[in-house]
């Protein structure tokens, strides 16, 4: 099911999602305060292409709480509301229900992106 999830998540918007993610993070990393934003942006792009198979771990310390404060009050919020309501009308049909559960596991990284590490 994996192999199969990523190729048509990859097919149907994935290289999209993934590919507008990487501009955004090269954006980002122009000025020098913006490479940590950026990095996240990379993050959430090695998890758009190809979401199923991968899990986040949560974890740091305390720049990484301040960080996620930072980004849920600027980038997080709508990030997290977009995720999940595409996470919901996925959900609608059975068929829909393993892409759905990918765009709940994106919607929660979007909320707190800093300390988190992507382990296959």
């Amino acid at each position: 099911m994996r192999t199969l999830g990523n190729i048509l998540w990859f097919v149907f918007g994935g290289i999209t999602s993934g590919l507008s993610w990487i501009i955004a993070g090269l954006l980002w990393c122009i000025t020098i305060v913006g490479i940590p934003i950026g990095r996240q942006c990379f993050k959430f792009a090695s998890l758009a292409f190809f979401p199923f198979g991968k899990e986040v771990v949560y974890g740091g310390g305390a720049f990484s709480l301040l960080a996620n404060i930072v980004w849920l009050i600027f980038n997080g919020i709508p990030m997290a509301v977009c995720y999940t309501v595409h996470g919901l009308l996925f959900c609608l049909t059975i068929v829909g229900i393993p892409f759905g559960k990918q765009m709940f596991k994106l919607a929660k990284l979007s909320l707190m992106p800093f300390g988190a590490e992507i382990e296959k």
